[in-house]
């Protein structure tokens, strides 16, 4: 198959592509834009759906399944709702996940290694005029040492150049997302790390407390993944046992990824030694929106719950029994001291 060649057509022949592009605006693309990007004078706006073609019509995003050393072509459409023309970087880029649990992809001066690396655009820029829009032909080719697995990156539009003399943000970025799965034996897996548990206790020397338990969800396979969670914190042998609230279900992760958490488990029983268990479910989502539950993950750990209160006023009343029984010594002593001075 040859890669269409760059074209472009005017705006009344792209309202057939508006339905994806307001299909693009409320899904999104986290990390990189919404729909249609508009400068803040309103002078330049532009959007990209997927081309039209072998792979179908319509698509909200492009996903691939494709083995080591393959190769295939597909195309961006980029539309100018703009007033002027329109000078775009294109430019292919890795995904990551972000610390707030979106998906981005790595800036245009950053390396990519992976999509980014795999996916060559036919030119580096477009100028786009006014009122039209324009197809970008792309090349997927992957290398033949490609690793089976599940990668994340996109197609990335920004402007060439930026100023405010010409009224264009440097930093507005819109792209479509890539999910790309390269053939072999798929090995998903998660792993729990850095797994600690602090107790707080309270004043109330017959009461509960509250234990924090912290954690890193890494993704240790090929897959991308969603990890659904539970937290337990028991005491000895698994009694006095309390659960977190439900927590939500971590963000997709990507390959490598790292997903940190901090969950809260109330009403947890000070029985000195306390155990605090991460269970996690893996998700498995293909390129269809099936989700498949995979084998659990289980992680323990172990602090120490002194119940200082109940301590002290132990303690206290050990004192006091003490302090009873030293008085009562001492005027046993007396009493025999006085008898023993009256004979």
């Amino acid at each position: 198959m040859h890669p269409p060649r760059p074209r472009t057509t005017t705006a009344a022949g792209s309202l057939a592509q508006a339905g994806v592009v307001a299909l693009l605006a409320a899904l999104g693309f986290l990390g990189v834009g919404t729909g249609p990007a508009t400068a803040a004078d309103g002078e330049v706006s532009w959007a990209v759906t997927t081309a039209s073609g072998d792979f179908g019509t319509g698509r909200p995003n492009y996903n691939y399944t494709l083995d080591p050393g393959g190769q295939l072509e597909d195309g961006l459409v980029i539309v100018n709702h703009g007033t002027t023309p329109l000078r775009l970087a294109v430019y292919a880029a890795d995904g990551f996940t972000t610390e707030q649990g979106r998906l981005d992809l790595a800036a245009r001066d950053a390396k990519s290694t992976e999509v980014g690396a795999w996916v060559h655009t036919n030119r580096p820029d477009v100028t786009v005029p006014p009122g039209t829009s324009v197809e970008i032909p792309f090349t997927v080719a992957l290398p033949d040492s490609a690793a089976p697995g599940e990668y994340m990156g996109g197609i990335v539009t920004s402007p060439a150049q930026a100023g405010e003399a010409d009224g264009i943000d440097g930093d507005r970025r819109l792209g479509i997302r890539i999910r790309l799965r390269v053939g072999g034996e798929l090995k998903p897996s998660l792993s729990v790390e850095d797994l600690h548990v602090r107790y707080s206790g309270t004043p109330n020397p017959f009461g509960k407390g509250d234990a924090t338990v912290t954690y890193t969800i890494r993704n240790t396979g090929d897959a991308i993944l969603t990890a659904r969670q539970a937290v337990a914190a028991s005491g000895p042998f698994g009694r006095l046992g309390a659960h977190a609230a439900q927590i939500d279900d971590s963000p997709q992760l990507l390959p490598g990824d790292t997903w940190k958490v901090s969950v809260p488990v109330h009403g947890v029983a000070p029985a000195l030694r306390l155990a605090g268990t991460v269970t996690l479910v893996p998700l498995l989502t293909d390129a269809s929106g099936s989700v498949a539950p995979l084998a659990t993950v289980e992680s323990t750990t172990h602090a120490w719950t002194i119940p200082w209160a109940l301590l002290l006023c132990l303690i206290a009343l050990c004192g006091l029994v003490v302090a009873a029984l030293v008085a009562r010594r001492r005027r046993q002593t007396r009493f025999r001291e006085r008898e023993t001075s009256d004979r």
